[in-house]
Parts: structure tokens; sequence; C-alpha cells
């Protein structure tokens, strides 16, 4: 008897509940086989503008993490995960050819990288008379239901939010099936490689991170309970969402949302579920502004395609004030700038992968309209250290910050000093990155260059040997 097969090709998508590409291969066919590709182009190539690591290490294990937790998860419903290091394109390609596959499906990505790689497999398949099938699985709202075609996606996120809002309903997510077939084919299931494999040393977690992050569909559904339904923190979203220390101040969803270990449909209705028990307040319509953020960021680099990624961005616009200042953008790296509030930022991300949303706000505000760094510079070194890292979201707030994306008219100035104080009052935040301003008070903490020397001397601390002077001073500070 002749059996079916297709290849469900895992990418971005490390989950098995709301899987669109799962439930249309086991529609379709008599087997599926999962596969995964550790892209070594991915995980061991640099960046495009400035080679900074491609993955870094934080983002690494989050994603080893994710691929063990869905390989043990697909073992436990009859089915395995055949891993891979390499080329997608090519690694793929083998195993279609020894299994005889008919079809390979994934969900489709849109961006320029994973487009080409989608784009060369496609062509491989078609050698050998076989095809891709693509699903649309990582958004809350889908292209054909949008009441506008792509090209005409409103640029501003207003605009956008109030159309889809009214009238645009978002699918229920599909559930995880009660078993899959067997893989019948004589295949390696591969080792899932380790950090050494893919360019990292062993490391161990910072205790200072807001939450030990860890990779997994059902790590974050525990994360997703934890917020909603032990905590009950959705309540106080609005009035805590801008916090620096803990884990209680925001939903810290993004790592598992931005690898697809968790599914935006699946947050959008266990919220709507929490309303209907708790009731509806802006805390909780904030939650659901954020997701439609996610996905109008998709759509704005659907319609501008490699525009996000251009120094002049959708508007084609080039400030001549942007330099490819490297010493000032390894300062900035470093969190040796002399300004607090950014370096216990940047401190942060380099030892956990993560930022908050309002630390990333503020510090890339800092290195584009402060320093006059290259925007793309600072896109480039998120790209690399963020754990939570998002093709467009990451591309689309560096452009709304430079002042080039498409709903953007001046750069996003902040008032660094102001935010500080505002955001971190008693300086805690700071002293929790940059032990060395310990001795601070509150009111010295966030501009310790104004020290007297006398001051300095009182709190033991020498500015320019303790802690680094101020790299740059603006009167816009004190305004």
């Amino acid at each position: 008897m002749y059996t079916r097969r297709a290849i469900l090709w895992v990418r971005l998508d490390l989950r098995l509940h709301d899987n669109e590409a799962l439930h249309e291969a086991l529609n379709n066919v008599d087997e599926v086989i999962p596969v995964y590709v550790f892209d070594e182009r991915a995980f061991l190539g640099r960046t495009h503008y400035f080679g900074f690591p491609k993955t870094g290490r934080h983002r690494t294990r989050f994603i080893i993490e994710s691929v063990e937790a869905l390989r043990q998860s697909l073992r436990s419903l009859g089915s395995d995960l055949i891993v891979r290091v390499g080329k997608p394109e090519e690694e793929i390609f083998e195993i279609a050819k020894k299994a005889r596959t008919s079809w390979v499906f994934c969900n489709r990505e849109r961006t320029d990288e994973e487009v080409k790689v989608q784009d060369a497999l496609e062509k491989n398949l078609w050698s050998i008379g076989q095809e891709m099938r693509y699903s649309r699985g990582k958004l809350l709202y889908y292209t054909s239901d949008l009441p506008f075609p792509i090209q005409h996606t409103p640029d501003t996120f207003t605009q956008f939010r109030k159309e889809v809002e009214r009238y645009v309903p978002v699918r229920s997510p599909l559930p995880v099936p009660d078993s899959l077939p067997p893989i019948t084919v004589a295949l390696e299931a591969g080792d899932v490689p380790g950090l050494s494999q893919l360019g990292h040393e062993e490391f161990e977690p910072d205790p200072r991170s807001v939450i030990p992050f860890r990779g997994g569909e059902e790590e974050g559904l525990r994360r997703l309970h934890y917020f909603l339904w032990e905590k009950e923190l959705a309540d106080e979203f609005k009035e805590s969402r801008d916090g620096f220390i803990g884990g209680d101040y925001s939903t810290k969803l993004s790592p598992w949302l931005a690898q697809g270990c968790l599914s935006p449909k699946m947050v959008y209705y266990e919220l709507r579920k929490y309303e209907e028990q708790y009731g509806r307040n802006k805390s909780t319509y904030e939650l659901f502004y954020y997701l439609m953020l996610r996905d109008y960021h998709r759509f704005m680099a659907k319609k501008y395609c490699n525009q996000i990624f251009f120094k002049a961005g959708p508007q084609n616009k080039v400030s001549q004030h942007w330099r490819n200042d490297r010493p000032l953008l390894r300062q900035w790296i470093e969190g040796s700038t002399g300004v607090p509030f950014i370096d216990a930022n940047m401190r942060e991300i380099s030892h956990t992968g993560y930022m908050s949303s309002r630390g990333r706000q503020n510090v890339s505000s800092f290195l584009v309209n402060d320093l006059g760094v290259n925007w793309q510079m600072g896109a480039e070194y998120f790209e690399s250290a963020l754990i939570d890292y998002d093709v467009a979201s990451n591309w689309g707030n560096w452009n709304q910050v430079a002042g080039v994306g498409a709903d953007s008219r001046e750069p996003r100035y902040l008032n660094i000093i102001s935010q500080a104080r505002t955001y971190d009052p008693k300086g805690e935040y700071v002293k929790l990155w940059l032990p060395e301003l310990r001795s601070l008070p509150p009111e010295k903490i966030h501009q310790p260059d104004q020290l007297t020397f006398s001051e300095q001397e009182e709190l033991h601390l020498r500015i320019g040997d303790d802690y680094p002077r101020a790299v740059v001073s603006t009167d816009r500070w004190s305004s």
C-alpha cells in the first residue's frame, strides 16, 4: 500500500498548539516527518552591515531548549523531530529525496533571509517533482481577512488598529493533535547541538535576570498561566508595564512568541477568557494593543520588504548626523557611556539577552539622537543580543526611533535623565546593574559626573576611574 508522506518544516513555530502547517499536513497525507534545521548561517554567521554574531548566546540556548522540548512533545504523541545542522534547502531536500515525500509543509516567512531559503528549497523540490505548501500561522490576523490589500495597509498604527478592530475577527486557535503517525522511514533522528557547536561557550544564567527564561512550548504556556491566572497581573499591566526589576511588571511572553513556542491567537483567547471572568479594563485592552502592534510590524515588513533594513527606511529619509562611529557604539554596547540609566540597560541585555520595553526605547533614542550613531548599528546589535529578537518588531521599532518608519514624522527623542528619574527614581535598577554606584543617593545616582571632588571623596567614588565620565552632555536633559 502506498504511503503518502510529507515533511513538516519547523522554524519559528516550535509548538504543537495552533500549528496550522501541522494540521494541513495531517489533513493531506498519511505520514508527517517533522524536521528542524539549525541553519548554520543564522547561528555561525554575522549580521549584514556591521558583522555582529547573528544569533547571540542567550537566544541560541533558548532555541536549543525549545527544539529539545518540541522533540519530547512529538515523541509523546508517537512521532519524532528530525534534527539537522546545515542549510535547510539542502538538508530538507536530502530528506525529501530519501523519504520520497510529496510535499513540504511550513508556515510562511516574509522577510528577506527567510524568503531566500524558502525559495531555494522550493526550487530544489521542483527538480524532483515535489512542492511546498505554505500556511499562515504566525499572526493574530490573517492577510486574507484584512479589509485592505497588503499594499494599502495603513501606514499609521492608529489607523491600522481601528480598521482591524472594527472589521477583522481573530480566528480560533487550532488544538493539539491527540496523536501523530509514527515515522516509518529509516531516518537518523539527529542530535540537538549544544552551544559549542553553534559558536558559543557554556555559561550560567545571571541571577539578576527578570525571570529565568527557558525555551519550549510548555514553558511559554506556564508563563502565560502564571501572568493571567496565578498572579492575575493583567489588571495591573497598564500601570506596571514600565517596571525594570522582577518578573511581574510585564508579560515577558516575547521570547516564546518570537520563536513560535506560543501562538498569538492562544494568548488572545486566554485574555478574552480572563476578561469574561474578571471584566475588561484599560490594562487588559493594553495587552490586546501590543498583540495588534506586533501584527502591524509584520504587515509593514510585508508591505515595504527590504526597505525596513535600509538606512533611509520606508520614508526614504537619511539624517546627515548619523555616523558609523564604532568607538561610541562599543561604549554603548559595553554599558560604559557614563550615563547610568543607559549603562544599566545595556549591561542587562549583555548578561541576560533581555531588556524592558521602556529600556529599549531609551537606549535606542540615546544612541540615535544623543550620540548621532547610525541606527542600523543599534538594530543589528539587538538582532544579535536579544533573547526575544523578532525581525519585523526589532527593525520596525528602530525605524520609528530614527524617524524613518512608515508611521514616523520626526526621530523619537527621549530625555534620558527625565526618563531615569521617572522610572527609576531611587536608582534601584541602576544599582542592580552598576554596583560601583551603590553608594550614591537617589538625587545623585543618574548624573554622577556632576559630583564635586569632595562629594566623590566622601562617597569613595572617583569619576573617570571607578565609573566613566559621560560621553555626551546636552542642554536638552535639563529642560
